[in-house]
């Protein structure tokens, strides 16, 4: 059976390419969900992507994922901050990897506590885009 992961981008990630390339690097979120297609295609399975600034946007994201095999969630700023995303996270059965393009824990201290991590299945952060290349492979290949 063909696995189905949703790939949902939260905040500024639209940006990508020319935000913050110190932190963030040049390569464009098209440019990631390219490269993530293109492993998706050789481990045979099925990949969605979203992409919001919106809060709510990804909670409803989340809620319609539920059922998927897995979710990578990079939930941008809103980690820090959303207990309504954490809450989402909580309410499906789908495990969730949350990623990080950067190494949230060498930046800002505020930046240090994940509010969505204690209900992911795992954290990946600080390989650019291969964070989400990562993230895929784990989910696939766990049972």
């Amino acid at each position: 059976m063909t696995k189905k992961i949703a790939i949902i981008h939260g905040p500024n990630l639209n940006l990508l390419g020319t935000r913050e390339p110190d932190h963030y690097g040049t390569e464009t979120l098209a440019e990631i969900e390219t490269h993530i297609s293109a492993l998706a295609a050789e481990l045979a399975c099925e990949v969605s992507f979203f992409q919001s600034n919106v809060e709510g946007e990804i909670v409803t994201a989340i809620q319609q994922a539920g059922g998927a095999d897995g979710i990578v969630l990079n939930a941008g700023a809103y980690t820090h901050t959303s207990v309504a995303i954490r809450d989402a996270i909580a309410a499906i059965p789908a495990p969730v990897v949350e990623v990080h393009l950067s190494n949230v824990t060498a930046r800002e201290s505020f930046r240090h506590t994940s509010l969505i991590a204690p209900v992911c299945k795992g954290l990946i952060a600080g390989f650019g885009g291969g964070s989400y290349l990562l993230a895929l492979r784990a989910l696939v290949s766990a049972e």
